[in-house]
């Protein structure tokens, strides 16, 4: 009568979901400050005050049919010409208008860009690295396609070549690069982007057609210190760039991002035309007219990581205080520790005895790990130190 893949998709709780349920259920029971949600990567920062202004002077200004109306599927051309300005200044590049393609959040994006890229006649595989977001394998096998991990390099969270190369076949249609990464916060070095793309070029031309890179980059412009994100299309041509402002300006719930697609892409027309088409049968008329608009009047706004930073440090340190061993935050607003025994499920559930709600690394493809969010007020973090050093303490001995 109905899907049962669907079925299943829809009514199967996520590992997170149960998590957040507990949560609830325990801050009814000993208090919300006494519960420790580290499981949901929602932003706590909010929006900049230029938004929320943005959005006010936008309804004032303009007619409110135009301004709610429909844009073109693509997206409305001024808009799409001013960010590609703005990429243009920050990276280097020369795009323009034609370049971008609007569409609703980074999730939309990546799915657009996997439907594009599966071939009708099937047989079509893409790669990403573990640790990796989980929501990527039921995006891919909703299009017919299939999605191959490539197993953690748990030294650094670099990629891990050997194992990449030994996966690439002639089915592949694309390699998925999420930098900085959720779940690890780790960022790609320009050493690791380079070997990509060597590695891709070179197999593009053993097997006589392009692999695609796939940068998914709602997070790229939270990071710390001196790290820099290399913008991947400066190193690899064949690259399709999805962005999202979920993260940079606290705008989740807005739905508004883009994919670039360079003019040198392999066929740039075909590639384009592809994109728009993916959209169209996946239903995107076109993306909110009016954020759209907002976005682009925020284009060059700074993002609010000051937060985050204290967050990721303060959380980090405690950690490594209780015995924890962790890579430094460089990006995003996730930690991904070692869990203190081998089963990451046992750990996290056991963690839930000091009410720290914690995701299992194995749900990232990264088993005997698990994901903090510090996306969350300072005190909750400073509050729950002590439950992580007692969790600690029933290992260290």
């Amino acid at each position: 009568m109905v899907s049962e893949k669907m079925y299943e998709l829809g009514t199967k709780k996520s590992t997170i979901r149960t998590i957040f349920e507990f949560g609830q259920k325990r801050a009814a029971e000993v208090g919300e400050e006494n519960v420790y949600d580290f499981s949901i990567g929602n932003p706590n920062v909010p929006a900049p005050e230029k938004v929320n202004q943005t959005i006010m002077d936008i309804l004032k200004e303009m007619d409110s049919c135009a301004l709610h109306g429909y844009t073109v599927a693509p997206g409305d051309p001024a808009v799409r010409e001013t960010i590609a300005v703005s990429i243009n200044r920050r990276f280097g590049t020369s795009f323009s208008g034609k370049n971008l393609f609007m569409t609703s959040g980074a999730a939309a994006a990546l799915t657009i860009c996997f439907k594009a890229l599966t071939e009708d006649n099937g047989n079509c595989e893409f790669i990403a690295f573990a640790p990796y977001f989980p929501e990527y394998k039921c995006f891919v096998e909703a299009m017919g396609a299939e999605l191959k991990v490539v197993p953690a390099n748990t030294a650094d969270f670099q990629i891990q070549f050997e194992k990449f190369q030994e996966m690439l076949s002639p089915s592949t249609k694309a390699v998925i690069v999420n930098s900085p990464n959720n779940p690890s916060g780790v960022v790609y070095s320009e050493e690791t982007i380079m070997r990509l793309a060597q590695i891709l070029e070179e197999k593009s031309k053993e097997f006589g057609h392009p692999i695609f890179i796939i940068s998914d980059e709602p997070y790229r412009e939270l990071v710390y210190g001196d790290i820099t994100v290399p913008y991947i299309p400066k190193y690899y041509k064949d690259t399709l760039v999805c962005y999202s402002w979920s993260k940079s300006l606290s705008l989740p719930g807005e739905r508004i991002g883009y994919i670039v697609v360079p003019d040198e892409v392999a066929d740039f027309g075909k590639v384009y035309g592809s994109i728009a088409g993916a959209a169209r049968v996946l239903t995107h008329v076109n993306a909110s007219s009016l954020f759209q608009r907002v976005v682009a009047r925020c284009v060059d706004e700074p993002s609010n990581i000051a937060a985050y930073g204290r967050n990721g440090n303060l959380l980090y340190n405690g950690l490594i205080e209780a015995g924890f061993t962790c890579q430094k935050p460089q990006g995003a607003f996730y930690l991904f520790p070692k869990a203190l025994e081998e089963d990451d499920y046992a750990f996290c559930e056991r963690a839930q005895k000091y009410n720290l709600l914690l995701v299992p690394g194995a749900d990232f493809g990264c088993p005997g790990y698990f994901r903090a969010a510090y996306c969350i007020k300072q005190e909750t973090i400073e509050r729950s130190l002590p439950a992580f050093k007692k969790l600690a303490e029933e290992y260290i001995k």
